[in-house]
C-alpha cells in the first residue's frame, strides 16, 4: 500500500506519447485568453504559438535532455525543460497549468530540477533565458536564487514556431542560479 499523499506530485520523463498533452500545457501556460488565469502568459508580448509538436518532440529526443512530466494524482500539471551543457544545466519550457499556478508548485518543481541536474549531471549551476518585458518571471526567479546577468540574447524576430512579437524591443535575458 502506497504511503504518498493524494496530492503529491510525482516526476518522469516524457515519451512521445506525452506530446499532444505536453504541446497543450505550454500553449495554455504561456499563450491566448487560457493563458491569462494564470500569471505567466505571454499574451500582452507575443501572439501565436509557443511550442509545437516538433519543438516539444526534439527537446525528449536530443541526447543530455528531458522533458520532465510533473504529475499529481495520475494528472499531468506540470512540465519543464532540463538540458546537460558541459557545467551546467540548462532550463527551459517550465509550464504550470494555469488554474494551479500561485500555489507553490513551480516552486516545489524548481527545487526538484535543481536537485536533478545536481546528482544526475554534477551541474555546478543551473542557466535559463527569460524574456526580459517579463519583469514579474525575472523577480520570481531572483526570489528563488537566480542572479540577472544583464547578458541579452536577441528574440527570434520573423520565426513564428516561437511567436508573433507584439511588440520590438524583446530580447532574453540569462538568469544563472549556483547548484
Amino acid at each position: 500500500m502506497s504511503t504518498a499523499h493524494p496530492t503529491a506530485l510525482s516526476f518522469r520523463n516524457a515519451v512521445e506519447a506525452d506530446i499532444p498533452e505536453l504541446v497543450e500545457l505550454v500553449e495554455s501556460a504561456y499563450r491566448g485568453d487560457a493563458s491569462r488565469t494564470g500569471w505567466t502568459t505571454e499574451a500582452d508580448y507575443l501572439e501565436g504559438q509557443r511550442t509545437d509538436a516538433d519543438g516539444v518532440r526534439q527537446v525528449i529526443s536530443t541526447p543530455d535532455s528531458v522533458l520532465l512530466v510533473v504529475e499529481r494524482a495520475g494528472e499531468l500539471i506540470a512540465c519543464c525543460q532540463l538540458e546537460h551543457r558541459g557545467d551546467h544545466a540548462y532550463f527551459g519550457m517550465f509550464a504550470v497549468r494555469p488554474g494551479l499556478q500561485g500555489g507553490g508548485l513551480g516552486k516545489e518543481i524548481l527545487a526538484e530540477a535543481e536537485r536533478r541536474a545536481r546528482t544526475t549531471w554534477d551541474a555546478k549551476e543551473m542557466r535559463m533565458t527569460v524574456v526580459n518585458a517579463r519583469e514579474e518571471l525575472i523577480a520570481y526567479y531572483v526570489r528563488r536564487g537566480y542572479r540577472r546577468t544583464g547578458e541579452l540574447s536577441p528574440f527570434p524576430y520573423g520565426d513564428e514556431r516561437f511567436g508573433v512579437p507584439l511588440r520590438d524591443d524583446l530580447a532574453f535575458e540569462l538568469l544563472v542560479k549556483s547548484l
